[in-house]
């Protein structure tokens, strides 16, 4: 069953999505916590054109949202583990779709040149 909210963007899912996934490393992060638990040293590692103010509020901004779980442990030093909660594992078949539909745009690119 399809909705269309034309009359109300506040009420648009995709808008709802739009605002939660808003930032630049938003979908990377949440791509590579879907592939294992990791600290904020790992990630930085994997990303290494984010800086570290970036990648803390990108972080924060997901956690809020509720789609990134921290795990603080109090030992010294502290460690800090990141991973996705139930809702943010959720996204993981978007991020698949989303994938699939970025090579098939890369094909049609390159056919087109």
């Amino acid at each position: 069953m399809e909705v269309i909210y034309d009359d109300d963007i506040e009420r648009c899912p995709v808008a709802k999505v739009q605002k939660v996934i808003r930032g630049k490393w938003s979908m990377v992060i949440i791509y590579f916590l879907s592939r294992e638990t990791l600290r904020f040293s790992q990630l930085k590692r994997k990303m290494p054109q984010v800086t570290e103010a970036n990648l803390t509020k990108e972080l924060r901004m997901l956690e809020q949202y509720g789609l990134v779980h921290r795990e603080i442990y109090r030992e010294v030093p502290p460690r800090v583990e990141y991973s996705l909660t139930e809702i943010g594992q959720k996204f993981i078949p978007v991020l698949e779709a989303l994938e699939h539909w970025a090579l098939e745009y890369e094909h049609q690119e390159q056919l087109s040149q």
